[in-house]
């Protein structure tokens, strides 16, 4: 999953399960059938399956003086620095013997996906909807009631399986629902690096007993670093723009919904054409995807041909760990 959506992993905590193994002067951490470079700062090396904690680096998304990256080897001259997603580094915190798992779990099925593929499980888990809450970096899209279940540290997707029974029916859209506990029985799929049960049964029940916290060294937190825009459509500096395109942005981490109000601001730049009337305001709606962590904005009206747009993400606008988003702008130009 890392290497599917590099940009919402980055500079997050994680937990991953596979073996080190070396590669010139290199070690990495293999898991199923995809590599990562890993420095180790302390931790050591077993030659096991092992359970390894630490902060996921999207080289590429740095600068080369960064100085998370005092320990690379990679290619240093910025000429030739990685693109985003190219190169992915994992500063290691930890490492602990991997306990393979022998009943299905959320955490399990996150973990170790390869070793349920393909069976009926049932498992425990806390409803989220519809990603509301940004645990998962994408959305498989098999239905419309598909929704994230959460237990502990990680989350699965349930698909063609609206979460209604005896005794309650659940919205998919409405954080209010989220804090049921549901029993999902189904199969176990993987799509696009997200893992997946395609539900059949579902009923509510009870949070499961917490096991008693071992002892752990803690993990060093994780900087509250800025989310940013990862994608847009139209493009920055794009010309000849149909007058009835709406604009879309994808951002690098979900978003918190709440905050979004307020915080988008559209207008025209430069004057008006002299046979063009000249609008008090550029009125608009803005919509928010949880799912594929994306704002679209749709205008009341056609836009003025010829003329030059702005779109603003003012200060304020929050990711749903609470980091801020940078302020931001795009403009382009409408066609006939």
């Amino acid at each position: 999953m890392l290497h599917q959506y590099p940009g919402y992993f980055h500079l997050q905590n994680v937990l991953l399960h596979g073996e080190f193994v070396e590669s010139g002067a290199r070690v990495m951490l293999r898991g199923g059938e995809r590599d990562i470079t890993v420095l180790l700062t302390g931790a050591k090396t077993a030659a096991r399956a092992v359970e390894v904690r630490g902060q996921l680096l999207d080289v590429g998304r740095l600068e080369p003086g960064d100085l998370r990256l005092a320990g690379y080897d990679g290619v240093r001259d910025p000429e030739r620095w990685p693109r985003p997603g190219e190169e992915l580094l994992l500063l290691v915190t930890g490492v602990a013997e991997a306990q393979f798992a022998t009943t299905p779990s959320v955490r399990g099925l996150a973990l170790q996906p390869w070793r349920f593929e393909g069976q009926k499980v049932t498992i425990v888990g806390q409803f989220r909807g519809r990603n509301l809450f940004g645990d998962l970096p994408s959305a498989p899209g098999k239905s419309r009631y598909d929704f994230v279940l959460r237990s502990a540290d990680a989350a699965v997707w349930v698909t063609d399986l609206r979460p209604r029974g005896r005794g309650f029916d659940l919205s998919v859209d409405a954080r209010v629902d989220t804090g049921r506990w549901l029993q999902i029985t189904g199969t176990v799929t993987q799509d696009r690096g997200l893992v997946t049960i395609v539900g059949s049964a579902v009923a509510t029940t009870t949070a499961p007993e917490a096991p008693a916290a071992e002892e752990e060294a803690p993990s060093p937190a994780v900087p509250l670093e800025p989310a940013e825009v990862v994608f847009t459509s139209p493009y920055e500096g794009e010309v000849g723009v149909p007058v009835t395109s709406s604009v879309r942005i994808q951002f690098s981490r979900g978003l918190d919904p709440a905050t979004i109000a307020g915080q988008v601001r559209v207008s025209y730049v430069g004057p008006a054409p002299p046979d063009a009337p000249q609008p008090a305001s550029l009125e608009f709606l803005h919509t928010y995807d949880a799912g594929t962590r994306a704002i679209e904005i749709k205008f009341t009206q056609p836009l003025d041909r010829f003329r030059a747009i702005r779109v603003e993400l003012l200060e304020g606008l929050k990711a749903f760990d609470g980091a801020p988003v940078k302020p931001w702008t795009l403009t382009f130009s409408a066609g006939s």
